[in-house]
């Protein structure tokens, strides 16, 4: 035979027979013997080469030939079976490790394995009944259930084995192709598991099934979205609300949006850096924040009592949904700090409004805002003068910008380089409003009653604060009730009965509405609607 390695001696023919004989073992063992101390002893002759021990066998190995178990093939190749199956077990396990690698969610192989595991089979145990996972009969029962019955030609029946006519409409054929259908159902739906015995199904109980878990599906999805809504009532930050932030970033009127600053239970406070870029406003606060309306508050059901009696939303209430009622409370807070600028009260400068989203000047220094009169720590000279502030500012609020706060406490007051700014007056209303007075009084009360806990000196009592901001006392309804009367026909009129107005409200307000704004995205705020007034006193009527 020819070989690129060396030249290799034609082998002699030699009979089945012989091969298969043990004598032809031995001796060929022998000549493979002789070879291979002729390789070690390249000196040595065949006499020496025969009677020398070839090389060391171990004792094991000799024990093992020497076994009679041993002389049957079955034995031999079940051994051999058994390590090939250890062998593609630890393979499978390594190919398994390499395809999860550092995955949370891992996948198991242990049904492709050669030997379940638990079993061991070179164990010294009693010997148990190994049942190979693939040997289940009704591992793909569905499956073959399925395939039965679609192999009912069109005719809609067939003849079993014995002689007997199946339709697709057989009440067994059926009820398990309905057990069948149960695995398209939603996986959290419990089926239960219905592979260990034959389950049947019929079409009642299945519609049945069918119904409830589409009733699930439809309960689940609005518990999600009933979620999400109460998600957005809580931190106000919806889809909508970012895209209108967006378009305030974009507009170049607010540089970045840093952070919530406060939730409360109307919206939520976010502060924001203007950019210096903004071509419509070069005076804007270099530090503002942004005040979400909540959009998915049950609460706006009970404002009407807030808007219901103001000239300028009260026709528009009621006909609107929750969302745009909502756009209507914080356009009603705009226009109430506008007015609190005009009348020179301390309270936050409107930047814009758009939608929901209010953004106006920051109170505080370094992206730290002023903290409210209930957190501040004052000496107690300087809680005489926040005393003093207070109710200036609240005589102020319902003399000159005609409103009363209705919401007036230490909450809604920032303290601020020694000065009280009033904030929150999205449900202040005018004296003309039928519970106006009532929320003056309650006003009055929350003030006094925390600057006489911080020990202030003097305090008045809510009567005689109600009656100096007022000028006539809260158990006088037919005095309170004149003076609602004369703020209905004079709306704009600060606080005197005997000053009427020259000129059309209604008139004034479409004028104030129609004025042209500039073309960007950002609504800039209107000016005021008494630049329009004149004022013309007259004489009070005599008694």
């Amino acid at each position: 035979m020819s070989s690129p390695w060396a030249k290799i001696d034609k082998p002699e023919p030699i009979n089945l027979d012989d091969i298969m004989s043990e004598e032809v073992a031995r001796e060929l063992q022998a000549k493979e013997e002789k070879n291979l101390l002729k390789h070690l002893h390249p000196g040595s002759n065949d006499n020496v080469a025969c009677s020398e021990e070839p090389v060391d066998i171990p004792d094991e190995i000799l024990k093992a030939i020497s076994d009679d178990s041993f002389e049957s093939d079955e034995a031999i190749a079940k051994l051999l079976q058994m390590q090939f199956d250890k062998e593609y077990d630890e393979e499978l396990k390594r190919v398994e490790g390499k395809y999860n690698g550092t995955s949370k969610v891992s996948i198991s192989f242990d049904n492709y394995r050669r030997v379940p595991l638990n079993q061991d089979f070179l164990s010294d145990s009693e010997d148990e009944e190994i049942v190979d996972i693939r040997d289940r009969k009704d591992w793909d029962r569905f499956d073959s259930l399925k395939k039965e019955f679609n192999s009912i030609p069109q005719c809609g029946y067939k003849t079993n084995k014995d002689g007997k006519m199946i339709t697709k409409h057989d009440g067994v054929m059926s009820g398990r192709n309905n057990a069948c259908k149960l695995l398209s159902f939603p996986p959290e739906f419990q089926t239960g598991d219905g592979e260990t015995f034959d389950l049947k199904l019929s079409n009642k109980v299945f519609n049945s099934l069918k119904l409830h878990s589409n009733k699930e599906q439809v309960r689940r999805h609005k518990l999600n979205d009933k979620k999400e809504d109460q998600a957005t009532a809580e931190f106000g930050i919806d889809e909508y609300t970012r895209l209108i932030l967006y378009k305030l970033i974009n507009n170049q009127l607010l540089e970045k949006v840093n952070g919530v600053i406060s939730i409360g239970k109307e919206a939520v406070i976010l502060h924001a850096d203007t950019d210096p870029g903004f071509p419509f406003d070069p005076d804007l606060p270099k530090e503002c924040v942004l005040k979400v309306f909540k959009t998915t508050l049950a609460e706006f059901k009970q404002r009407d009592k807030y808007i219901k009696d103001d000239h300028r939303f009260k026709d528009r209430i009621g006909k609107q949904t929750a969302r745009k009622t909502v756009h209507i409370w914080a356009e009603k807070e705009m226009a109430n700090l506008m007015r609190l600028a005009k009348s020179g009260i301390p309270c936050p400068k409107v930047v814009t409004l758009k939608k929901h989203v209010l953004v106006m000047s920051f109170i505080g220094d370094d992206h730290k805002p002023a903290p409210k009169l209930k957190d501040a720590i004052l000496s107690d000279a300087d809680y005489m003068v926040a005393y003093d502030e207070v109710i200036e500012g609240m005589k102020a609020l319902y003399d000159k910008a005609n409103l009363i706060h209705a919401d007036l406490s230490e909450y809604n007051i920032l303290w601020h380089e020694d000065k009280c700014y009033f904030i929150d007056v999205s449900q202040s209303v005018e004296p003309s409003h039928e519970n106006a007075f009532h929320f003056l009084l309650r006003d009055c009360n929350n003030v006094l009653n925390f600057f006489s806990k911080k020990g202030v000196p003097e305090v008045m009592s809510p009567e005689e604060l109600f009656e100096s901001i007022t000028g006539c006392k809260f158990q006088d309804k037919v005095a309170l009730d004149t003076i609602r009367e004369s703020f209905k026909l004079k709306p704009h009129l600060v606080n005197k009965p005997g000053v009427e107005l020259n000129y059309n409200f209604d008139t004034a307000w479409k004028k104030a509405k129609s004025k042209e704004m500039p073309q960007v995205e950002v609504v800039l705020p209107v000016e005021n609607v008494l630049d329009d007034v004149d004022i013309a006193p007259v004489e009070p009527a005599k008694a």
